[in-house]
């Protein structure tokens, strides 16, 4: 009976290891689309587009979680016309939670990115807006000092005008 005991608690130690080891299955394929993400970072544009339509392919075949996250990661790590945060966004918001380890935690932690990224972009647009206003603002107050600059002159001309023509007229 001991010896059972001590069977069944050695099995149960041997599958906590497992559940903390960190080379479950889970963890293995995140850090395979991590290191996947990280290799299309400095590949050429053809490569990366071809992979974002693989991913697309096996997302749409088979939408599992490591699927949904793969093709997430990528829209969300590609440069730009590939990247699509607002699709990334979308994709993640199902796994995103910090409370599950792998793919919530990842998700989660991608989703934050994905969305102070989009945060950055909305700033920098409209940054880009009041900058235009701005500009265009400075072109009308340029624009009327030109105006008010070549009325002065006109003004000027037409005094050294009358004033030349009183001199011809008192010789």
């Amino acid at each position: 009976m001991q010896h059972r005991c001590l069977v069944a608690a050695a099995l149960f130690a041997l599958a906590a290891c497992a559940a903390l080891d960190p080379r479950t299955p889970r963890i293995v394929e995140i850090d395979g689309i991590v290191a996947e993400a990280a290799q299309l970072a400095r590949a050429p544009a053809t490569e990366q587009k071809a992979a974002l339509a693989r991913a697309q392919q096996a997302f749409l075949a088979d939408a599992s979680a490591a699927n949904r996250l793969r093709l997430a990661t990528f829209l969300a790590t590609l440069p730009e016309p590939l990247r699509d945060d607002a699709r990334a966004g979308q994709l993640l918001e199902p796994l995103a939670d910090t409370r599950e380890p792998g793919y919530g935690r990842f998700a989660a932690f991608l989703a934050a990115q994905v969305a102070e990224h989009a945060r950055l972009a909305r700033e920098a647009e409209r940054t880009a807006r009041e900058r235009d206003r701005s500009d265009k603002e400075r072109d009308k107050r340029e624009e009327a000092l030109r105006q008010q600059l070549e009325a002065l002159r006109t003004i000027e001309r037409g005094i050294l005008e009358r004033e030349e023509r009183l001199r011809r007229r008192d010789k």
